[in-house]
């Protein structure tokens, strides 16, 4: 786990040097081990550095082939390094470090892009081509690694790097907030546009790289999870399993330093804890609130079958209302999803006894583990019913007073594409307008954000549809953002074996009837865990990391203090106030459960304070000290 950062195209006069330092500077704690540079008439390239693999200086990056036409920055880890280093020395490239990194430059120049289709891993790089005068920049195949870019610059130059906020040091940077971010986040709980909160800053998207060349940038797909099932017998598909399960967390634990892992009381922490055997668990619950809140004990249960030394965290209230801004800050977009909370203080607690953890993301999307893909038994006796009169009912139903039962009924004629958008959602689009200020309101709908998505699968079952929709949008927008920004926080590496180009061929083969049945979700999985877990951790329902917020927005300091952002001028700017008012009130006097509207919002508004008001405010202090300082000198 490294930082990235770099811009080029640049036509107005700035202090390189400065400039790229200043913008390190905010993401050191990705790499506070050590840091480089390269600048040139064409480029400017910065690099912090979290050593892993080849702790020496010889692993120090940029990194350059043999004559220094070919510089690199790279974040992420090559698993399959050594076999890839083993075959290009055999072709005659000669390597100065034993790291992954060099692989990738040795690679470049031995199957130019094709480099994409030979390695495993996570990574977000740049190689700067002289020879060609290219910028060849990649992202990952499932958007493990972030990486984001723009050329809302003063002169259209291309800023690029591994969070946003190092562009805001960039002097050429235009600060715009983008009004059409907020109604779709509203909706989904996390970023889903390609297009960030800040105004011309994008994303790359997972499984896509990007040449830029004399200002130019294209932009294209080079990798994309296929399912198409192999008929065959569940035992075939659990050998599958636990031979590519076994291969890729030998991959992932492969490391100079200390590894541990995240564990909860489900099965794919569990799976990968008892496949890699390490020396530490860390797990998180929440004091005061042991019962569903606190997966602790399970954790501590199955690290003493495996003889693994446990270690835990339970937060106070307190200590979560606390952190939001800090978390906030490391998110760099709002982010509304309640477990990055825990998360933050699991990375936290795992950063005093490790440098690289492994974790189970993934799992659920690749072998089908969410409660969505499986229908309820009501929902499969009313299916029987003739699509077209479900239709009819479905319609009906949204004329009629919003209850379970013609909730159901609605839900029951639409098809997937109209109904989910993945496994978070918040607001219904009606809703979220009714509480936007005008300016806010003009967004891409749901169902415009994800067509192109369903597009792809169209033909596929209902759950492959589903599976594809969060591999595309959920995975990379929600859950591997803040696995990577809450452990980078801490300057930790956190490695998902699940989220494997080869686990996701296994995983892309089982027919739909063996990832989702009447027995069980991931039901494939299950099986092949069972060799390695007790079956009651194999079977144990998914829980989620749940978060007691419903208890404490009625408790009143919490209450107050959510109550005191929601009626300031900030919040009116994009809010109607007695709206989101009255979601606090109801919730606070139990008269309904509103907890997730009122976090969505708030977290958005400490969001804002962070990156817009006080940011602002900083800037406005600078300027003033630089006028007062040309007033002394004139």
């Amino acid at each position: 786990m490294c930082g990235i950062v770099g811009f080029a195209g640049t036509k107005f006069e700035i202090d390189k040097t400065k400039t790229i330092h200043d913008m390190m500077d905010t993401i050191v704690h990705r790499g506070p081990d050590s840091e480089g540079v390269h600048i040139d008439d064409d480029v400017t390239l910065g690099f912090k550095r979290l050593k892993i693999i080849d702790l020496s200086e010889d692993g120090s990056q940029p990194m350059y082939n043999e004559n220094g036409s070919i510089v690199l920055i790279f974040n992420g880890e090559i698993y399959n390094y050594l076999d890839l280093m083993e075959d290009l020395i055999e072709k005659g490239h000669i390597f100065n470090s034993r790291t992954d990194s060099e692989v990738i430059i040795h690679g470049y120049e031995e199957y130019g892009l094709d480099i994409l289709q030979k390695v495993r891993g996570m990574f977000a790089f740049s190689i700067w081509d002289k020879n060609e005068d290219v910028m060849f920049i990649a992202r990952d195949f499932f958007g493990i690694k972030p990486l984001y870019y723009t050329q809302n610059t003063e002169d259209q130059s291309l800023i690029f790097g591994s969070e946003i906020k190092s562009f805001l040091k960039n002097p050429l940077f235009k600060k715009e907030f983008n009004n059409e971010a907020l109604k779709p986040y509203l909706t989904f709980q996390y970023p889903v546009l390609d297009e960030t909160f800040f105004k011309g800053v994008f994303k790359l998207k997972a499984g896509h790289y990007m040449l830029y060349k004399n200002g130019e940038m294209e932009i294209k797909p080079y990798w994309d999870p296929e399912f198409e099932a192999e008929e065959n017998n569940l035992e075939h598909y659990v050998e599958e399993i636990k031979k590519t399960m076994q291969e890729s967390v030998a991959y992932h634990k492969i490391s100079d330093v200390k590894v541990g892992s995240f564990l909860s009381g489900g099965v794919d922490s569990s799976y990968i804890t008892a496949l890699l055997q390490p020396n530490k668990t860390f797990s998180v619950g929440f004091k005061d609130h042991e019962g569903i809140f606190n997966e602790t004990n399970l954790a501590e249960g199955l690290s003493d079958i495996l003889d693994i030394e446990n270690h835990k965290k339970m937060v106070t209230g307190d200590e979560f209302f606390n952190a939001i801004p800090t978390i906030q800050q490391h998110m760099d977009e709002p982010h509304s999803n309640l477990s990055s909370i825990p998360l933050y203080f699991l990375a936290e607690l795992a950063s005093k006894h490790v440098t690289v953890v492994l974790s189970g993301e993934g799992a659920d999307e690749l072998f089908g583990g969410y409660a969505w893909y499986d229908k309820t038994a009501s929902m499969q006796k009313y299916e029987k019913i003739p699509f077209s009169i479900r239709r009819i009912l479905s319609n009906s139903s949204k004329a009629l007073p919003q209850n379970r039962i013609t909730n159901f009924l609605r839900k029951g004629g639409q098809r997937v594409e109209e109904k989910f958008i993945g496994q978070a959602k918040v607001f219904e689009e009606d809703d979220a307008k009714n509480i936007l200020q005008d300016a806010y309101k003009n967004a891409p709908s749901a169902q415009q954000i994800t067509e192109d998505t369903y597009r792809n699968v169209k033909g596929k079952d209902d759950v492959t549809k589903m599976q594809y929709l969060d591999i595309k949008h959920w995975l990379p927008g929600d859950i591997l953002l803040k696995a990577d920004k809450m452990s980078s926080a801490h300057s930790i590496e956190l490695r998902v074996p699940f989220l494997d180009k080869e686990v996701m061929k296994t995983a892309g083969k089982i027919p739909t009837n063996l990832r989702v049945n009447p027995v069980d979700t991931k039901y494939a999985l299950r099986e092949a865990a069972k060799e390695v877990l007790p079956e009651e951790w194999a079977n144990r329902p998914k829980v989620g990391f749940p978060v007691p917020i419903r208890h404490w927005l009625r408790e009143e300091k919490y209450y107050n203090l959510v109550k005191e952002v929601f009626e300031s001028d900030i919040a009116g700017q994009f809010f109607h106030q007695k709206e989101i008012l009255q979601y606090l009130d109801e919730h606070y006097t139990k008269k309904a459960n509103r907890q997730r509207y009122i976090w969505t919002i708030y977290v958005f508004l400490v969001w804002y304070q962070k990156y817009f008001v006080e940011t602002e405010m900083d800037l406005d202090l600078i300027k003033n000290e630089n006028d007062v300082k040309e007033k002394v000198m004139v």
